[in-house]
């Protein structure tokens, strides 16, 4: 049987488990009753959060956004275009008014050829309308080796490639071999699409004056100056010149032989923009390197558009091998965007063709441009700006009102007075705001071969009546 303990054995168990209990025990459950008691007698917020809260919500419902764009006065060229009708050739026809062109980019006239036409037409059959993917992806058809091909042998260059937009062409090609840390030289008067290559590029950009080789070399040498205090930083840095060819802000052209020169000297690349040059300076169409005599390998790397003396749409760039193969991994309009359409690839190897079958347009076209030029000097209050063999060429205002905008709405009633009398001119347009050296306002002049002396000379003296009428 067990026996029960008594009453005084009892005591002493519960004291000697009372003796055996640690201390940390009790100091863990008198923090829990603590807390425990905290808790029931705290405030779940406190006055001052609450006060604060509710000054930030009277600022959120005073708060207004900013509008996404800026506010837009009606009478914006934007949004006041002209709508055309039909090709724009040699006759165009604007606001249901037929004129003579003087404002499109077509300068041998290929844009309403037969032959042209009939090339895309034929390809159009046979490839479709589009190409739904990049070149590396089921993009790549057997015309666009074909353009390039011709390309290359054209410009007597080992390799060339073509992009599905004019502007992403040096847009893409300068960021694909100038990265941070690399040097860009470039000439003040570059066109947008030279300014947005640099953008991407991130590289470390000095402007020189505009065709100022002085210029130019100071800041070579300034820059050889500072890699002789890091020349371990020296070794891996590129540096490049950028330049145009014929310059789209102002019509002139670059010294090229000076440029070939410093390029040696000083160890750097020259890249050059040919859009405005290329199928209208030299013998036989080649562009600015033609022109000059110099020796296309001299040139790191030329790029051009499709979309003025060959009339269709898209650019190239052509070298040696090894550099033009990098853009087909690196260069972003070439990798990313859909690829030229077959037929307008089709286009750009026919107008080649009538190019190579008729050198003696080049001599014609340059003829026409020094005719257009000399009418219009001597102009009351414009001046024209440009080369006297540059197809497109500016009027600008001898002396500035003092306000952009006032200039810009004078240049505007000159061009309307003369569409009204059936010249069609356009302004030259910027994003003013992106522009890293803004040109000052401008009307733009074109030249074709199609234009007819009689025509030419239409033109200038509607100019310097309208012109005589609107700035007195």
């Amino acid at each position: 049987m067990l026996r029960v303990p008594s009453r005084i054995g009892k005591r002493t168990h519960v004291r000697g488990c009372r003796r055996q209990a640690p201390a940390y025990h009790l100091i863990l459950e008198g923090i829990l009753i603590l807390w425990i008691i905290r808790l029931l007698f705290s405030k779940t917020y406190k006055l001052q959060e609450r006060s604060d809260l509710t000054v930030k919500e009277e600022l959120i419902e005073e708060w207004q956004p900013e509008p996404l764009v800026p506010p837009v006065p009606k009478d914006h060229p934007a949004l006041n275009y002209n709508i055309v009708s039909g090709p724009p050739s040699h006759k165009i026809v604007v606001n249901g008014k037929e004129c003579i062109n003087f404002a499109s980019f077509n300068f041998l006239g290929l844009l309403d050829n037969p032959r042209v036409k009939a090339a895309a037409l034929a390809s159009l059959k046979k490839y479709g309308v589009g190409t739904c993917g990049p070149r590396g992806f089921y993009g790549t058809f057997d015309v666009h080796l074909d353009l390039e091909d011709r390309l290359a042998k054209f410009m007597k260059t080992e390799e060339a490639i073509i992009y599905s937009y004019g502007f992403a062409t040096i847009a893409s090609a300068i960021p694909a071999y100038s990265k941070r840390g690399d040097i860009v030289f470039v000439d003040r008067a570059a066109c947008f699409a030279i300014q947005k290559g640099l953008q991407a590029s991130r590289s470390d950009i000095k402007l020189f004056k505009h065709n100022d080789m002085a210029d130019l070399e100071r800041l070579l040498k300034e820059q050889e100056i500072e890699d002789q205090k890091n020349p371990r930083k020296a070794r891996v840095t590129r540096r490049f010149i950028v330049v145009e060819g014929l310059y789209m802000n102002t019509g002139t052209i670059c010294p090229l032989p000076e440029l070939v020169k410093l390029k040696y000297k000083y160890k750097a690349r020259i890249f050059l923009e040919e859009s405005l040059s290329f199928g209208v300076l030299g013998e036989h169409g080649r562009g600015v390197t033609e022109h000059y005599g110099i020796n296309i390998d001299d040139i790191d790397l030329i790029s051009a558009n499709m979309e003025n003396a060959l009339a269709s749409i898209g650019g190239f760039c052509c070298g040696r091998s090894f550099v033009i193969d990098h853009q087909r991994l690196s260069g972003q309009g070439y990798c990313f965007s859909a690829s030229l359409p077959p037929l307008l690839a089709a286009a750009a190897i026919e107008a080649l063709n009538i190019m190579e079958e008729n050198p003696g347009i080049f001599a014609v076209l340059k003829e026409k441009c020094r005719q257009i030029h000399k009418a219009l000097q001597g102009i009351s209050g414009l001046k024209v700006v440009g080369e006297s063999f540059s197809p497109a060429f500016h009027l600008q205002l001898e002396e500035s009102t003092g306000s952009r905008e006032q200039d810009v709405r004078l240049l505007q009633e000159i061009v309307d007075q003369c569409m009204n009398k059936n010249i069609a001119l356009t302004q030259a347009r910027y994003l003013e705001k992106e522009e890293k050296c803004l040109p000052p306002p401008s009307i733009r002049v074109v030249v074709t071969v199609e234009q007819t002396e009689e025509e030419l000379v239409r033109a200038a003296s509607t100019i310097k009546e309208v012109a005589q009428v609107v700035l007195l």
